[in-house]
């Protein structure tokens, strides 16, 4: 885990962070509908999940911009920023109806992220502890599918004053909309080392990547 240490003085946002760091501690979150038909498509074409082919390029989406990988180390009252983050996805259990975190390193190599994340989650099925690790993974964001509803708004809210930089990504059912398959998703980042426009940015980008790794040729 390697991460480098900001200069507040010189950070770009160093008024925004100063003000949403103290004076008016919150988050802001927005949800999105996306147009997923080409991933859709493209995953029944190659035979691949397309919930993995999503999680490997919001990961891709999420580590292409300093911002979306911000920390804060409050012992030291440091702004970080690390080399890289990694998803923590969830496997839901039906029988007992909970959810298990199951952490997958990012890898750009798309074949290798998709071998890793299927092992990650068949080895998530054989547990039905929680295991939520925060300490020992300061570098993981949050992706949680909501398979059961295609939703129109949702929020996570933390406690006021909590500085936690990490991106909160939920996603829900896609649903078809004028002959296209749309699907909801939420991006909750804390306000102090994102505004409205790096959250659409989000957004933006995940269409464009949507587009790009469907042109290529898939191969795992």
């Amino acid at each position: 885990m390697g991460y480098r240490v900001i200069d507040k003085d010189k950070f770009y946002r160093k008024g925004v962070f100063r003000h949403f760091s103290q004076d008016c501690k919150c988050s802001t979150s927005m949800t999105a509908r996306i147009d997923v038909t080409e991933l859709v498509d493209c995953s029944k074409k190659t035979e691949t999940k397309f919930y993995i082919n999503f999680l490997y390029i919001l990961s891709k989406v999420l580590n292409s911009r300093d911002d979306y990988r911000m920390g804060y180390i409050w012992q030291t009252d440091e702004l970080i920023c690390y080399d890289v983050i990694n998803p923590t996805q969830y496997v839901f259990h039906e029988d007992t109806q909970t959810c298990t975190p199951v952490y997958t390193t990012y890898s750009e190599n798309y074949g290798t992220f998709y071998r890793n994340a299927q092992e990650d989650i068949e080895q998530a099925k054989q547990t039905r502890e929680y295991g939520l690790d925060m300490e020992n993974h300061p570098n993981w964001f949050d992706a949680s599918y909501i398979p059961w509803l295609s939703y129109d708004s949702l929020n996570i809210e933390l406690p006021d004053g909590y500085l936690f930089f990490a991106p909160i990504v939920n996603w829900g059912k896609y649903r078809e909309e004028n002959d296209r398959l749309v699907m909801p998703v939420s991006v909750r980042m804390n306000h102090a080392i994102a505004d409205g426009f790096l959250i659409a940015n989000v957004f933006r980008q995940l269409q464009e990547e949507i587009k790009a790794f469907c042109e290529q040729s898939i191969v795992i």
